[in-house]
């Protein structure tokens, strides 16, 4: 097929399009380079540098006429979110409209769309908490992401344009961005390895669902299929607080580093878990790496960058 990705150049985004490239799909990346970066573009993939709030969106559409978008550009920041909502907006909304626009007037058949899990649902839900739960995000960028979900449903009952909305958890693994306000794990091994304080925001008993980011993949490579048009909770169904992590990322490095507690963050739940049966049973997903496996393999792939 022929598959745009947005975002490819970033966390994620790189590993989708490496797994996309390797099936045998042709892939552009669209991405702005605002968070991704050049080293982690796969090769034989073309890329385009460009915002997808850019008007000549359009003229790329003509060219190329792709079938099927793999989204995941977006402002990506929670706390940036609460700080600037009209900025959040701009890209995770209009962009994605801009996108959307684009592709229904030249063949778009298909979109695989980066939702949020963690940012999709407050504290009072039961957990894991599953899809039937209405949606109730506590910060413009969950907002965003429910927003898009639903103009989603619109091009498919407008335009007949699939979508498959993945509710991701906090995804976590080799190419995060260890210099971000997001990423937990990648914040917290680029400072243990260097020797450098780790701080904790808040208690650190706020729990989220981490999820690796190669189980991500498979999930976006199974929903090419079909024609399923709803939306998928992608997580472990466990919980995991951030003092535990802490002290299992330590392990992982080697280390002592003490416990330092900040503020707590604004615009951020306190629990997150999410309930993934229902992609088990429709997208014959399931999660493979154990989160001790996983903290391993991204503080070793740190390690290797350091030595680089």
């Amino acid at each position: 097929m022929n598959i745009l990705v947005t975002g490819g150049a970033g966390f994620i985004g790189s590993h989708v399009a490496d797994r996309l490239i390797a099936d045998g799909h042709e892939v552009t990346i669209v991405d702005d380079l605002s968070t991704g970066s050049r080293r982690n573009l796969p090769l034989p993939a073309q890329f385009i540098e460009m915002d997808i709030r850019d008007p000549k969106i359009r003229q790329l559409w003509a060219e190329h006429r792709f079938e099927v978008m793999c989204h995941l550009a977006a402002q990506m920041d929670v706390r940036k979110s609460v700080e600037d909502p009209l900025f959040d907006a701009d890209v995770n909304i209009r962009g994605t409209l801009n996108l959307l626009e684009a592709g229904r007037c030249f063949g778009l058949k298909k979109v695989i769309f980066a939702s949020s899990g963690g940012a999709g649902y407050d504290d009072f839900v039961p957990f894991p908490t599953p899809e039937t739960i209405p949606p109730r995000p506590v910060s413009p960028y969950g907002i965003a992401k429910i927003t898009t979900e639903l103009h989603l449903r619109f091009y498919r009952r407008e335009y007949g344009i699939d979508y498959v909305a993945l509710r991701l958890g906090n995804v976590y693994g080799p190419r995060q961005n260890p210099f971000g306000e997001a990423g937990v794990i990648a914040i917290f091994s680029n400072r243990m390895l260097k020797g450098e304080p780790a701080t904790i925001n808040g208690d650190g008993l706020q729990t989220r669902d981490y999820i690796y980011v190669s189980d991500v993949v498979n999930a976006f490579i199974l929903a090419l299929s079909g024609e399923q048009n709803e939306e998928f909770n992608i997580g472990t169904g466990k919980e995991t607080n951030v003092v535990e992590l802490f002290q299992m990322i330590c392990g992982a490095c080697g280390t002592n580093t003490d416990e330092i507690h900040g503020p707590a963050k604004p615009g951020e739940v306190h629990r997150s878990c999410l309930a993934n049966d229902k992609a088990a049973r429709r997208l014959n997903w399931i999660p493979t790496v154990k989160l001790d496996d996983g903290v391993r393999r991204t503080v070793e792939f740190f390690r290797q960058q350091d030595k680089a």
